[in-house]
Formats: structure tokens, C-alpha cells, sequence
């Protein structure tokens, strides 16, 4: 709010405008993005970059860190620290993550690096229930997992316990329309409900 009214920016809804600023300034941490090749969504690249680089200035002024940050710092000392890298590989020699379909991309930057030298991943997901895009989610990372690990196994589960037949037969009529998905026959343990309100 200080660098909003220090720059005399004018906008229409502040709460919205800072609260996509700060998606912004997340989604260009946590994808590894240099702030040079950002194109901003919320207001011009200056402008942008005048409200990042004032965050950054603040936080470590009052040596504070957004949660962002702990995963930028632990990527890099990672990268820079292999002895201290090594004693988490050690520690960790089986890691388990689930709503893996929610990792960004330096989570996932910072798993492959704890994984190693084994690779003993086991990740749990479903590309279908990915709703977190707006905080940084990449489903394509789950997508993608395949090809970063070629002797890993994919197992199915292909049967909802939760929902009616209607729930799970109307869910799948729509997301089959998704191009970035596993493609999936789900089937409905329960019987017929009653019908889905559309």
C-alpha cells in the first residue's frame, strides 16, 4: 500500500489489485522466472517491477521472509551447500508426496534434488482435481513425471467410493474435454443417486 500511493498509482479495487500483485510476485518465485522476462498481468512491467523489488526491500528490512522466499533459499542453498544437500539425502531416502497435481515448479525443483542418488519418489495425485493454477500449481509437473523418472510405474485408481454413479458419470462427461490430463475411465462404487442439477 505505501509503494501503491508512493508511485500515485490509481486503481480501481486496491484489496484486488494487491492481492494480484502478490499472486504475481509468488508465481514469479516459485516458477523461477527472471523479474527481466516477466510480463506482468496486473499493471505495466515498470510498475510491477517497482512493486517487487519494494516487497523484496521491506522484507528484508524487517527481516522477514513470505514463504516463497523459504523455497527460493532452500533451492539455492541446495545448489550451493552439496554437503548440506547430501546430509538431507541421507535423512530422506524415501519421500512421499500427495496432491502432487498442487507442486510448483521449484517444489519440484527441490524434490528431484532431495530424491536423488535413489529417486525412491512416491507420488500420489489426481490431474483432474488441479484447482490451485492461481497459487502456482503446474499439473503439467504430474503430467510430466514420466519423462523425468522413465522406470517409474503409474497405478490407476479408477473407482470413486465417495460419489453416486450420476455424480461420477456427469464429472466425467465434462472433464474429458480437458486437453492436459491423464486420460481415465472412473467408475462409481456407490449405485444410482438421484440426478445431477445442471
Amino acid at each position: 500500500r505505501r509503494e501503491i500511493a508512493r508511485l500515485s498509482l490509481e486503481v480501481e479495487d486496491e484489496g484486488e489489485f494487491i492481492r494480484t500483485v502478490l499472486g504475481e510476485i509468488s508465481e514469479v518465485k516459485g516458477e523461477m522466472i527472471s523479474l527481466e522476462h516477466y510480463y506482468a498481468k496486473s499493471c505495466s512491467g515498470e510498475i510491477f517491477k517497482q512493486l517487487y523489488e519494494a516487497y523484496e526491500r521491506s522484507l528484508r528490512q524487517l527481516n522477514l521472509l513470505d514463504f516463497d522466499d523459504m523455497l527460493v533459499m532452500c533451492h539455492q542453498l541446495f545448489m550451493e551447500r552439496q554437503d548440506i544437500l547430501s546430509a538431507w539425502q541421507d535423512k530422506y531416502r524415501y519421500i512421499l508426496i500427495d496432491e502432487f497435481q498442487d507442486i510448483n515448479r521449484i517444489q519440484y525443483e527441490i524434490v528431484k534434488m532431495l530424491a536423488l542418488p535413489g529417486n525412491n519418489l512416491f507420488i500420489v495425485g489426481d490431474d483432474d482435481q488441479s484447482i490451485y493454477r492461481f497459487r502456482g500449481a503446474r499439473p503439467e509437473i504430474m503430467l510430466g513425471f514420466e519423462r523425468d523418472y522413465p522406470e517409474a510405474r503409474r497405478l490407476l485408481l479408477d473407482t470413486n467410493y465417495r460419489s453416486s454413479r450420476q455424480i461420477v458419470e456427469a464429472a466425467g462427461k465434462l472433464i474429458v474435454h480437458n486437453r492436459t490430463r491423464f486420460e481415465k475411465d472412473i467408475k462409481a462404487a456407490r449405485g444410482p443417486g438421484r440426478p445431477v442439477d445442471i
